[in-house]
């Protein structure tokens, strides 16, 4: 026992044992540990840390012959207290997820295959994925409390080295020659003798403080004291408590002049916590906008479930019908519950006008979760939704983590979007666990789109769904016109006329004219596509992909868009040393030059992944817009997703047959899905639009029905195909993505893997009959990234039948999936083919 003596008559007596005398145990925890294993372990709490304990906090725990980081995940029954070992640490002093979200991480982990503790570790900020060691150093409050106190051993001895500066823990240890409990380091913090930062890679992620004046005794006179101490003293009259930073403004000299004011009475300083301001800008208030009968009828319907339970709508809504307007009004409707309110977007492109809208309207308990932000940014963020003062999160994808408490609504806009699927590490959907997460919330999940999903449109057909519909646009605005152009009239044509037709040209003449802006869609960024050598006709390869790279001429680079991989834009043909290559191919940039060539006086912008890489540019293309600086955008498909440009009355979409030829089931819903969206960013301002579509196939369904804008027409041709092949919504899939880079070893592992499957479903017993194993064989692409790739796709009627089959023959198999030179990525419900 050591006895901690404080400055004042109360003594605080804090009980610490070492390591060999942690034998009385509190109660047994359930621990998901941050490593490739898929089960949890169980931990016994030691007496000195049960006070601090709580789920979802980390703590450090020995695993085998190693200390590593785990994740509390509430009370477990320990059978032999004997077997079960102890944690060393605590690592967090609040949780960073509520207990409610527990079972959600199981689930991921269980349906996505998954380990559970690394579900954790993704779900979290990186932020908040902090190494195991933290800097600490000594208060004036601590100085003074060595100084003047009687203090047990260790307590005098961890002060006193830091008296010097700051320390790490893991120094601290080996300087006082024993470990220093957490818990301890916890104590003094709360006494105020020591303050702790945690380090993150090299990076700092930590909590931001800003030094506060107050007045202490308004009594002093102040005769004496200089003119700038007066107005000082004055300002604080006025403000009562006021940052230094602030009060800088008015007096500059302040910061010098505070701690002489400090010390002879007249003011008190102190730290108080400030967050970092992801938004850049205040944002005029606005009201709720009077509603039609269709958005009455979707709010009312969503917003009655709001206490009720689980509920999934499925809001179709053409674009421009005023979708964005529901979910803002249902959200109200949460709040007045006292319910939180987490909104997902597809791109961080779209973050930036949902959250100015909601800000608008619901003010400051709106937080961002985005990977644009910075790490201090992200943790202030994730900080204020643990801490009840943000009940409004808005993010992309990763936002379906946001560790709220007391859900009531999740709202999922452009629920069709393919960016909601997670590729890599963690491959989720974050729409479908929309869903999950409401259900196991017992709330509402809300996913709008003008050109729903098929596999979310087919649940709405068989009543697993709601479906709410708004068919008009707001203020009764029509539909723009789309007029198609058949681009094999000018297959022959040479230069800038092959790509922008004369009707596109005059259309665009005729806006300008008028004074009005012009949107130009092609979903392909760089300058050129295919550069070839002029000499011997092999194209400029990817050094590790088996793919073109694609000129960027402002980067003056050829540069790969799978692996990052460049070269100089002044390379020469590596097969025979020609420097005549030849730039075919279109792209952003250099569609942006010929319209430039066409129209000198126009102000042309681009929006695509090369000019919104830093931070604050999409928010200049946006204001672009808005302020009319801009007379043409030319963007890829970040502009067909939910912007709202009132000033556009005409969409140019330069070819829409990019994704028809893609080798994926979903080429031709994809197609439709982004035609139709790119055509309703036209006209929905106060003039009507116009569209110009230009296509290599006019007579295809896709492009027919999103010349018509009609979503059911398209959705009843495709789901008859689907039926037909048995393809989603039909059947469940479930893609073994085979990696390495040898090919030889590669392809007999996809072999062996191809052989097992097949062996599994020879009887005895039929219970895998239904699951129907395609391949292996090469993927569409190779070799990526140096890896060449083979797949075995796995379809099966349900999705129960299919996670028994991969769980058997995981469990049968764990070599084949082990870690080694050939790699095994499992891929539920996968969306992209190749």
């Amino acid at each position: 026992m050591f006895l901690l003596k404080t400055s004042n008559r109360h003594r605080q007596i804090i009980v610490i044992k070492t390591p060999n005398q942690m034998e009385t145990v509190v109660n047994h925890i359930e621990v998901a540990i941050a490593l490739p294993v898929f089960q949890t372990f169980t931990y016994s709490v030691p007496e000195s840390f049960a006070d601090f304990m709580a789920t979802g906090k980390r703590v450090l725990v020995p695993f085998g012959q190693r200390r590593v980081t785990g994740y509390v995940f509430g009370q477990s029954q320990g059978s032999n207290t004997k077997e079960i070992k102890s944690i060393l640490d605590i690592l967090d002093e609040v949780p960073l997820f509520p207990s409610s979200m527990v079972p959600f991480f199981k689930w991921i982990s269980d349906y996505y295959k998954y380990p559970v503790g690394q579900v954790v570790k993704n779900a979290l900020p990186g932020g908040l994925n902090i190494r195991d060691y933290a800097s600490v150093a000594i208060t004036e409050k601590g100085r003074h409390v060595l100084a003047h106190d009687r203090l047990a051993t260790i307590a005098r001895d961890v002060l006193s080295q830091l008296r010097s500066g700051s320390v790490l823990v893991k120094d601290l240890n080996k300087k006082i020659k024993r470990d220093i409990p957490g818990t301890l380091l916890y104590s003094f913090e709360r006494c105020g003798w020591i303050t702790k930062e945690w380090k993150l890679a090299g990076q700092k992620t930590k909590a931001r403080l800003e030094r506060f004046v107050r007045l202490a005794d308004t009594t002093l006179p102040v005769d004496h004291l200089s003119k700038t101490r007066t107005k000082i003293i004055d300002v604080l009259h006025i403000e009562g408590e006021i940052s230094l930073k602030k009060l800088k403004e008015t007096v500059p000299t302040a910061a010098a002049l505070i701690k002489s004011l400090e010390n002879e009475g007249y003011v008190t300083i102190h730290y108080k916590r400030v967050y970092r301001d992801p938004f850049g800008e205040s944002i005029e208030p606005d009201r709720a906008h009077i509603l039609n009968q269709e958005q009455l009828k979707a709010v009312s319907q969503s917003s009655n479930y709001l206490t009720k339970g689980y509920k999934t709508f499925l809001l179709r809504g053409v674009t421009g019908s005023g979708k964005t307007e529901v979910y803002m009004q249902v959200a109200a409707e949460a709040l007045k519950n006292k319910l939180a309110v987490l909104v997902l977007v597809p791109e961080i492109a779209l973050i930036t006008q949902m959250e100015r809208c909601f800000r608008a309207r619901f003010g400051e308990c709106v937080a961002v979760l985005h990977s644009a932000l910075s790490t201090g940014e992200r943790y202030d963020q994730w900080s204020r939704i643990i801490q009840g003062q943000a009940t409004i999160a808005i993010g992309a994808r990763s936002a379906i983590f946001a560790p709220f408490r007391n859900i009531g609504v999740i709202i999922v806009d452009e629920e069709h979007d393919a960016s909601y699927k997670q590729e890599g590490s963690l491959r989720y959907n974050a729409r479908d666990l929309a869903a999950v997460r409401a259900k196991q919330n017992e709330c509402v999940a809300l996913l709008g789109s003008a050109t729903p999903s098929l596999q979310s449109y087919y649940n709405a057909a068989i009543k697993k769904f709601t479906e709410l519909t708004l068919e008009k646009r707001v203020e009764q605005r029509p539909l723009p016109d789309i007029r198609i152009v058949d681009l094999r009239q000018s297959r022959d044509m040479r230069g800038i006329r092959r790509f922008i037709t004369p009707e596109l040209q005059e259309a665009m003449k005729a806006s300008l004219e008028r004074g009005e802006q012009i949107l130009l869609f092609l979903n392909r960024r760089g300058y050129a596509s295919f550069p070839v050598c002029g000499a011997c006709g092999q194209p400029m390869r990817c050094k590790h992909c088996d793919i073109s790279l694609t000129l960027h001429q402002q980067a003056n680079a050829y540069r790969c868009h799978y692996c990052g991989f460049s070269r100089a834009a002044t390379s020469k043909c590596e097969y025979c040393g020609s420097d005549k290559i030849r730039h075919l191919g279109l792209g952003t940039e250099k569609l942006e030059a010929m319209v430039a060539s066409i129209f000198p006086k126009a102000r042309i912008a681009r929006m695509d992944r090369d000019t919104t890489q830093r931070k604050g540019s999409i928010l200049k293309l946006l204001k672009g817009l808005k302020n009319r600086t801009t007379d043409i955008l030319v963007g890829t498909q970040m502009v067909a997703k939910g912007h709202d440009f009132p000033n556009i009355t005409l969409v140019g979409i330069i070819c829409a047959d990019l994704s028809l030829s893609f080798p994926d089931f979903r080429a031709c819903e994809r197609t439709f899905q982004l035609l139709a969206q790119v055509a309703g960013r036209a006209g929905r301002g106060d003039k009507r639009g116009s569209v110009i579509l230009q296509t290599y196939n006019p007579d295809h369904f896709s492009i027919a029905a999103a010349r018509q804008q009609d979503f059911i027409a398209f959705y009843r041709q495709e789901i008859n195909f689907r039926k037909a092949l048995n393809y989603p919504p039909y059947s469940r899939m479930v893609q073994l993505k085979i990696s390495g880079k040898d090919p030889h070893e590669t392809e007999n592992h996809a072999r062996l893997l191809g052989d097992l499957c097949r062996g599994l479903k020879a009887p005895p017993p039929d219970d895998y009959q239904s699951v129907e194993v395609m391949g292996p064989i090469e993927a569409s692409l190779t070799r990526v990234a140096g890896r060449f790739r083979w797949q075995v796709l796995l379809k099966g009627l349900t999705a129960t039948v299919l996670h028994q089959f991969i769980n058997r023959l995981m469990s049968e198999n764990p070599k084949v999936f082990a870690r080694h030179p050939v790699q095994v990525t499992i891929d539920v419900d996968p969306y992209f083919m190749m």
